[in-house]
């Protein structure tokens, strides 16, 4: 491996100003961000958004990556880690690939790089995932990763017309080495 922000199929890095487009595609695949459903943006909110995303200063633990295809060099993605939880020592991630770019191993091996750097780097004992229980490639994804459910809530979110379920999965850091050998320098 290159870098620790690179792997076999993708590469990890910040938000461009020129990524825009490519944000704005992955927010029509279906009009809706997680349990939200935004109202239609404008072509400037999103270049906004990526301009304040490539000059913003990551002040903790709380960040969003693009997630890169090595072989092409598009964006097919997103991962980050959007709530911690650093006193405890954990962290909630999210991954979020393209319509178009599912099924390939890009979700995988990004939560892996961005588990590798919160465990090894940022002292995490702790990861979080929340997924709706109807995601069942999401659930499956996070299960082969190693992640166990920990914990349901039910009709926790509200959206479409009713309530859904949501489910809490977690994995600890020596079960991340345990499954995720990391190669030393």
């Amino acid at each position: 491996m290159a870098s620790s922000w690179t792997g076999n199929r993708v590469r990890l890095r910040a938000i461009e100003p020129d990524d825009w487009t490519a944000f704005m595609h992955l927010a029509d695949d279906d009009g809706r961000r997680g349990s939200r459903l935004d109202l239609p943006r404008s072509a400037e909110s999103y270049r906004a958004w990526a301009r304040e995303q490539a000059v913003a200063e990551c002040h903790d633990e709380r960040f969003r990556l693009a997630v890169e295809a090595t072989a092409t060099g598009e964006l097919v993605g997103t991962v980050g880690s959007h709530r911690t939880g650093p006193r405890s020592g954990w962290f909630e991630c999210d991954v979020t690939i393209g319509a178009d770019h599912r099924r390939k191993g890009y979700a995988a091996e990004a939560v892996v790089l961005l588990l590798r750097f919160m465990f090894a780097e940022r002292r995490y004992h702790k990861c979080l995932a929340a997924v709706f229980a109807h995601n069942e490639a999401s659930l499956a994804l996070f299960r082969r990763l190693g992640f166990t459910e920990e914990g349901r809530l039910r009709e926790h979110v509200f959206f479409a017309g009713r309530h859904h379920d949501l489910v809490l999965m977690g994995m600890l850091s020596q079960e991340f080495d345990q499954r995720h050998t990391v190669s030393r320098p």
